[in-house]
């Protein structure tokens, strides 16, 4: 009986040591040495491309991230403003800027978990053909649990992230994703 108690910590012990490297070299390491970082978003150039390693490909497996190559599409996720606070529920953001350069480009929100937020609005994105704009070629996108009228995302009162999406981005935006203008993320106001 004494066998089998330290046989089974022995294995729960290994399962715990095995998953744990699993996580962090797949997850931790793999995408903080392939992210491009620009202001509040971020992103993984190996996504979808020949070059990734089984890491970068368990990562964007793990994320359920259906990835093109960077020539495609390049993938970029925020999880804070641009003043550096990570996204807090009760507050509404606003995202604004000009369109990126790219062929076609959108903003969704998804929950904690990576899926779309369960919203009955079923406001989860807005993009290049949605998006109203400013008579001078702007946008301003509102984020936030509580419904605005033009240019609105739903968050999840959970916690949310969002993920813009440049397809067929132009060369400057393949050559230096980290300099290109992207939109910023400013928090309005919390409840």
């Amino acid at each position: 009986m004494r066998f089998v108690l330290k046989l089974l910590a022995a294995l729960a012990l290994a399962l715990a040591l095995g998953l744990g490297s699993a996580y962090y070299a797949v997850i931790v390491q793999t995408l903080s040495k392939t992210a491009v970082v620009n202001g509040p978003w971020s992103g993984n150039l190996a996504a979808g491309g020949t070059s990734a390693d089984m890491y970068a490909r368990a990562a964007v497996a793990v994320g359920g991230l259906l990835a093109l190559n960077k020539s495609e599409t390049i993938y970029f996720v925020a999880d804070g403003d641009s003043a550096g606070e990570a996204f807090d529920a009760r507050c509404t953001y606003r995202i604004e800027g000009r369109d990126p350069d790219a062929r076609w480009w959108s903003i969704t929100a998804y929950g904690k978990d990576r899926f779309l937020i369960d919203t009955p609005s079923q406001r989860y994105s807005v993009g290049k053909s949605n998006v109203v704009r400013t008579a001078d070629g702007a946008f301003v996108i509102r984020v936030s649990t509580a419904q605005h009228v033009e240019n609105w995302i739903a968050a999840s009162p959970d916690g949310f992230i969002l993920a813009l999406r440049l397809y067929n981005p132009g060369p400057k935006v393949t050559d230096d994703p980290a300099t290109t203008a992207l939109p910023a993320i400013v928090k309005e106001a919390c409840q």
